[in-house]
């Protein structure tokens, strides 16, 4: 059972011919919608173009477009002030707090906001209230939060359900690290990366800018390995830039040879990336033969990074295998998160299930039904 704050409900004129019913709840401690990330225990990844409140503003501006809610303008008195929860209806961990309030903050600054629940909680379904959201003043309106309603719960399912993937990947690749790459959702890379970092996850490059990963249509065009990465050498130390630099193999030729590269001369190589050596094998096994070679030949001189063929049921095989990082580079499932998964993390994301509601006890009758509750 849910274990929400009692209810009370009492009836207010409406335009003096009707009657509505307004959710009033006690509470306390209750703070204003604003948030510092100061404050927040992860921070959002630092990029220097990435403007988050005019994210959450397009996100307003595309769901209600100059008119505005028709239906709440239609079925709401304009000054009605209620209480709404957030439930979520599934195991999972909760990410997002500090975004949906900042939704709801350029929504209505006056709404006001007690979390129950804290950013990067593990929740259990059926144990109790998994999540309230308490907004109770004299100027929180529910055309405010009907509206902010939606959108604060795509940012939140989204990222929960990312934060919920990376942990239980996170915890079956150690000593292997968990990242995720730029296999995000177009326009929402920052919320997708720091839904990864929430739970134990760890980021790769933020874009094209601020690391050097030479890849293999690079290699291609610059005639083999060892004429890429000198390029990428030449080329750094010309502009007087230092950033990490990583080079994928795809063979153990490709690796001996960054490593005689390495030996002959000082490089700017960082990271060897060592792509698709997981090779796949029935029953969702793999064959980890040669990345743990891989890892072997390079010996710790370097940072490796396991690509491909990841899965849930794979990551702890592989993240045995020595390297440092582990990342997939695309997802048939739901996979969210990349031992270094290149992309599952956030390409293909199962959104944890959280609803906003009014009316809680109809809400949990109708779940008791539904077996959600």
């Amino acid at each position: 059972m849910s274990g929400i704050l009692s209810i009370s409900s009492i009836v207010l004129p409406h335009c003096c011919t009707t009657s509505r019913h307004i959710v009033i709840m006690a509470a306390s401690h209750t703070t204003n919608a604003g948030v510092s990330f100061e404050a927040v225990a992860i921070k959002p990844p630092s990029h220097p173009t990435y403007d988050l409140n005019g994210i959450i503003k397009l996100a307003l501006a595309e769901d209600a477009e100059n008119r505005g809610d028709v239906t709440c303008m239609a079925t709401i008195p304009f000054d009605m002030e209620v209480e709404a929860h957030f439930l979520a209806k599934e195991d999972g961990i909760i990410a997002g707090i500090a975004l949906a309030e900042l939704v709801f903050q350029e929504v209505d600054p006056s709404l006001k906001i007690r979390w129950s629940a804290l950013e990067r909680m593990e929740i259990m379904f059926g144990r109790g209230c998994s999540l309230e959201k308490f907004m109770a003043s004299h100027k929180g309106r529910a055309h405010s939060v009907v509206v902010a309603e939606r959108i604060a719960l795509n940012f939140m399912q989204r990222m929960s359900g990312i934060a919920t993937l990376t942990k239980a990947m996170a915890d079956a690749a150690h000593p292997a690290y968990i990242l995720e790459t730029r296999k995000t959702a177009p326009g929402l890379r920052l919320v997708d990366k720091w839904a990864v970092l929430i739970r134990g996850g760890r980021n790769h490059r933020l874009g094209l800018f601020d690391m050097v990963l030479v890849k293999d249509n690079h290699i291609s065009i610059a005639g083999g390995i060892s004429n890429a990465l000198r390029s990428v050498d030449q080329y750094l130390e010309r502009e007087n830039h230092q950033m990490e630099v990583e080079v994928e193999t795809q063979t153990h030729e490709e690796v001996k040879e960054l490593l005689q590269y390495a030996y002959q001369r000082k490089t700017s190589l960082t990271r060897i990336m060592l792509d698709n050596m997981v090779v796949p094998l029935p029953n969702c096994d793999v064959d980890v033969i040669m990345l743990k070679e891989a890892v072997e030949l390079i010996n710790g001189q370097f940072e490796t990074e396991a690509s491909g063929n990841l899965t849930l049921e794979t990551v702890h095989k592989i993240g045995q295998t020595g390297v440092t990082y582990i990342s997939r580079q695309h997802s048939a499932t739901f996979l969210l998160v990349m031992l270094f998964f290149h992309g599952a993390l956030t390409h293909s994301v199962k959104a944890l299930d959280i609803s906003l509601k009014i009316d809680t006890e109809l809400a949990l009758e109708v779940g008791r039904r539904t077996k959600r509750a």
